[in-house]
């Protein structure tokens, strides 16, 4: 019954993630503590993510701006080296702070925008995402809030940000397998998973087609915001 129904529920927030390009592997992260131990949230829910990811980039593929790859690509690698070499010795209790503090202004505040925006590129975007990802789970937040100022095609959007995070989960798992974790201890909860990412990610891609441009970036704006917002009060609540 735990597969078919995480496979349900993974059905369902790739979908949404199909449909504005995030969220669902927040809402997947928040779902899997009732489901799987501590120790293997973040490794099954990174191949979860690089399933559902991939395959939305893959149905979009004529959407994939890939002049961002090469760069995102070398960050990534950056910051998954860093960060797997010292996440023993670093506090990273705030980081879901500055995540949530970023996004907010990234989105909502010009002077904000004006100041970094010789600062801000994919090669940070990448270091910072995948670095992150480690411990966070789900960072896709960093690259759609790039995106959404760099390109205003919808499509563009989703589909780019999902080859990108495809990236990010891709290096994550090998980091979990070089450090030891068994993923085949959990197969059967990790291909009814797979199957419902799959199949959420093209139901998504097929529902975008239903929203318009200045709606889908509206509602991707609030569920950012909302994302950031859950992220700075899960420090204190």
């Amino acid at each position: 019954m735990n597969e078919l129904l995480l496979g349900l529920l993974t059905f369902f927030t790739s979908t949404v993630a199909g449909i504005v390009g995030l969220g669902g592997g927040m809402m997947l992260i928040a779902i899997l503590p009732s489901f799987l131990p501590l120790n293997a949230l973040i490794p099954v829910h990174g191949l979860t993510q690089m399933s559902s990811n991939f395959s939305r980039a893959v149905f979009g593929y004529k959407d994939v701006q890939y002049e961002t790859i090469p760069k995102f690509l070398i960050g990534s690698l950056a910051g998954i080296a860093l960060f797997a070499s010292i996440i023993s010795m670093i506090s990273l209790e705030y980081v879901p702070l500055f995540i949530g503090a970023y996004i907010l202004l990234s989105l909502w505040s010009k002077k904000f925008n004006n100041k970094i925006k010789k600062y801000e590129n994919y090669y940070l975007v990448g270091f910072l995402q995948s670095g992150l990802s480690i411990v966070v789970g789900a960072t896709g937040p960093l690259t759609m809030t790039l995106l959404l100022k760099d390109y205003e095609d919808k499509d563009k959007v989703v589909a780019t940000g999902a080859a990108l995070m495809s990236i990010t989960h891709i290096l994550k798992v090998f980091v979990f397998m070089y450090f030891g974790f068994v993923f085949f201890d959990y197969i059967g909860i990790i291909i009814a998973m797979i199957i419902g990412a799959v199949a959420g990610s093209y139901a998504g891609t097929k529902l975008r087609d239903k929203i318009d441009g200045k709606k889908f970036t509206m509602i991707l704006k609030v569920l950012l915001s909302a994302l950031a917002v859950k992220l700075i009060l899960s420090l204190f609540i």
